[in-house]
Parts: structure tokens; sequence; C-alpha cells
């Protein structure tokens, strides 16, 4: 895959994992979308690395979204436990 579906797949990532860990979010749509496209590429490194999952070169492989959406999960999760109260709620 290109650097450009990568982003793309990080993008729509991080708003899965948005809609599947609703809440309020210190970044906001950015910070989630950022959070997305990191979590897109260290899932997909997990894969590789500790799953013996070698990432595809397929944009629609299964395998490839459900380690990006994992990994988007758990940036977004630990993001709100490192950050969730840092700003004043309004």
């Amino acid at each position: 895959m290109s650097i450009i579906s990568w982003l793309v797949l990080g993008l729509l990532a991080g708003i899965i994992a948005k809609v599947l860990l609703p809440g309020r979010d210190p970044g906001g749509l950015i910070g989630t979308t950022v959070i997305g496209i990191a979590g897109a590429f260290i899932g997909g490194w997990a894969s590789a690395r500790y799953l013996d999952r070698p990432i595809a070169t397929d944009f629609y492989d299964t395998a490839t979204w459900i380690s990006a959406i994992a990994g988007s999960l758990a940036l977004l999760s630990a993001y709100r436990i490192l950050f969730g109260h840092s700003r004043s709620r309004r």
C-alpha cells in the first residue's frame, strides 16, 4: 500500500474508533484523526511483528483493517487516560 492509502486507512480507522469509543476527546476531530493514522501504523506493525501476519498490499484486506482499528482504539484509550482531564469542562 502507498502512503496515501495508509493515511486514508488511518483516517477511517480513527473515525471508526471514535464511533466505537464515544466520548469527549481532548483533541477533537483532528486529534482523533491523527490518533487513527498513528494507530493504523502501530496496529499494522504489531500485526506483522507479534502475530506473524505480514502487512498485506491490498487495501481491502480484513486483517489490515482490524489491526488498524485495534491500534486506533488502543491509542485513543491511552490518549484519554493520559490527557482526558487536562482541559477544563465547560
